[in-house]
């Protein structure tokens, strides 16, 4: 929860990578936590205002409870594309700056994400689907992590992920995060896994092509494909 969230439930503690890494198969229920906090906002805001804003307000809570450190990822991704390198690539990541294409990603992902949330407000099982979408979603960066090396020579926070995970902890991740799914979903879990499967696989693609391993930056941003992946699928199902 300290790792992925700002809500502070460890702030007297310090923690190292092999901790970050032994927390790394509570990430889904960490997702289903903050996916149902998000949905009930959106449920309850529904009933007062038009659904696609209480889907923007519910979308902004996630934001602000994360400190919107996986939408940083994506805009950060979007703009190292612009390097011609991996080298220069990996030097626009630690770029603070937002550019043209990072704002264009963050404007896309978020819009999707309200709209997915709007459309899902009409049918009762939002609550489950958003659970399970952010569960998913908190489940990628044990798949990424898995699948390629750190990017970077040095030290970086991506390491806790890449580099730190025994193989029985990643495959527990993905257990926990496959029994929320179903057991919420049902068979529907199946066309949501494979969305967040999807959003996954695109991340990692990049990531591998444009700087031949995965950074702390690609990460976050396989959290929000997997869960936009998602929640799309779940709009393709309803």
């Amino acid at each position: 929860m300290s790792f992925l969230t700002r809500v502070p439930v460890a702030a007297w503690m310090i923690l190292d990578a092999r901790d970050v890494a032994r927390g790394s198969v509570f990430f889904p229920l960490v997702g289903a936590a903050v996916g149902a906090a998000t949905g009930l906002v959106a449920i309850g805001l529904a009933k007062v205002l038009p659904v696609f804003l209480a889907a923007a307000v519910a979308v902004a809570f996630h934001a602000v409870i994360t400190g919107a450190i996986h939408l940083d990822a994506v805009a950060d991704l979007a703009d190292s594309l612009g390097g011609a390198t991996p080298e220069r690539a990996l030097e626009i990541l630690r770029d603070p700056s937002v550019g043209a294409f990072g704002v264009v990603a963050l404007v896309v992902d978020v819009l999707f994400q309200v709209g997915a949330i709007a459309a899902l407000l009409g049918e009762t099982g939002l609550l489950a689907v958003v659970v399970s979408a952010f569960a998913l979603g908190r489940a990628a960066p044990l798949v990424i992590g898995w699948a390629l090396p750190y990017a970077r020579s040095g030290v970086g926070s991506g390491r806790a992920l890449t580099d730190e995970p025994r193989p029985w902890e990643r495959v527990a991740g993905l257990v926990l995060a496959a029994a929320v799914v179903f057991a919420l979903t049902g068979v529907r879990g199946f066309a949501l896994a494979a969305g967040a499967a999807a959003g996954t696989a695109l991340v990692a693609f990049v990531a591998w092509r444009r700087l031949g391993g995965a950074t702390g930056d690609v990460l976050g941003a396989g959290i929000e494909a997997a869960t936009l992946g998602a929640l799309l699928a779940a709009v393709a199902t309803v």
